[in-house]
């Protein structure tokens, strides 16, 4: 089965990259057709295909517009599935949601999907819900806990606003998606009541019960205390003026890949983390390479942006950092060009 499946998985990565919706519906109808089951075909092959078009995405193999159609087909198809396959619930309810500014919802959708299956009573919010709206939706509706999705680091601060409000009004949070760290440590650090790193593990948290941090959730009750902080309101209340003055300087340097920097350096002045902001640097220069845009962009781009937080010591610091880890990826990127100059000359 494991090999069938990831056949399955090939022929469904080309029908959503050729953007064909009848074609994936087809394929994944008739697997549950024939007896694989819905949680596999959603976490084996949509959600699998899925990682594969964001590494296609990152690598400049696939454009955007292409990794937007694949998504849209993925989100028609995990509708199908929800429509072909309807358990009977037998559990409680829970309220799915992305947090405010959180767009990718399709894992969110995903894990409200796989909760159905496992008999939970789900109501699937979709992306970016605004805390109050959300606490709305509590009130009205009485969920059990709530399962907030957080794919971008550089939503934590609003994650954290949306944990803390249900939490006020007696809602426990699940916290799961990229954004909370690979590890959980952020869903730890924000409060959260459990975090799980997949839907099915999800959907075992659940039905364990909550919490799953009760030796650490003293120490990172102290943590958030001390989260944000004069800099890290100083960064956001600024954020606009600080990238007009760094455009002004570097009139090469798109606004998005600035805007995008300046959201993580802001997120890991929250959380008191600058390997949440290096770890993206090196990101944002792995792909910035692949599609011939100089690395060395970045490291300028870093070095203004040091350079006008004069009254931001501890910004200044992971700043440095970050450009430490921009040159190590230059230098990377100029070894591994002149490796293939080589071998196309030897060739």
């Amino acid at each position: 089965m494991t090999t069938d499946l990831e056949s399955a998985t090939e022929r469904y990565l080309d029908l959503i990259g050729r953007a064909d919706e009848y074609g994936a519906v087809d394929l994944v109808l008739g697997l549950v057709d024939e007896g694989v089951p819905a949680e596999d075909v959603l976490l084996r092959v949509v959600a699998a295909g899925q990682r594969r078009v964001g590494e296609l995405w990152a690598s400049n193999e696939w454009s955007v517009a292409r990794e937007h159609g694949a998504t849209a087909v993925s989100e028609r198809v995990v509708a199908a599935v929800s429509g072909r396959v309807r358990p009977a619930a037998t559990r409680g309810r829970v309220a799915v949601a992305c947090a405010d500014g959180e767009y990718h919802a399709l894992p969110a959708r995903i894990m409200a999907e796989v909760l159905r299956l496992r008999g939970w009573r789900v109501d699937f919010l979709g992306a970016s819900v605004p805390g109050p709206h959300l606490i709305t939706h509590l009130h009205q509706t009485g969920p059990e806990v709530v399962a907030l999705g957080c794919t971008l680091a550089t939503r934590l601060p609003r994650a954290h606003a949306t944990i803390s409000a249900c939490q006020a009004v007696g809602v426990p949070v699940l916290a799961g998606g990229a954004g909370f760290g690979a590890d959980g440590r952020y869903a730890r650090l924000l409060g959260a009541d459990a975090w799980a790193p997949t839907a099915d593990a999800a959907a075992d948290r659940l039905a364990a019960g909550l919490p799953s941090f009760p030796a650490a959730h003293d120490g990172a009750g102290a943590a958030a205390a001390h989260l944000g902080g004069e800099e890290y309101a100083y960064l956001a209340r600024h954020r606009a003026e600080l990238l007009s003055r760094v455009m002004d300087r570097l009139g090469e340097h798109t606004g998005e890949d600035l805007g995008h920097i300046a959201d993580c350096l802001i997120a890991a002045m929250y959380v008191h983390d600058a390997a949440l902001f290096t770890d993206f640097v090196t990101w944002t220069c792995q792909v910035t390479a692949v599609r011939n845009v100089p690395v060395e962009s970045v490291v300028l781009g870093l070095r203004v942006l040091h350079d006008l937080l004069t009254d931001c010591p501890d910004t200044r610091v992971v700043l440095d950092e970050g450009v430490a880890a921009a040159q190590t990826c230059c230098a990377d990127h100029r070894a591994d060009h002149c490796a293939d100059q080589r071998a196309e000359t030897r060739v």
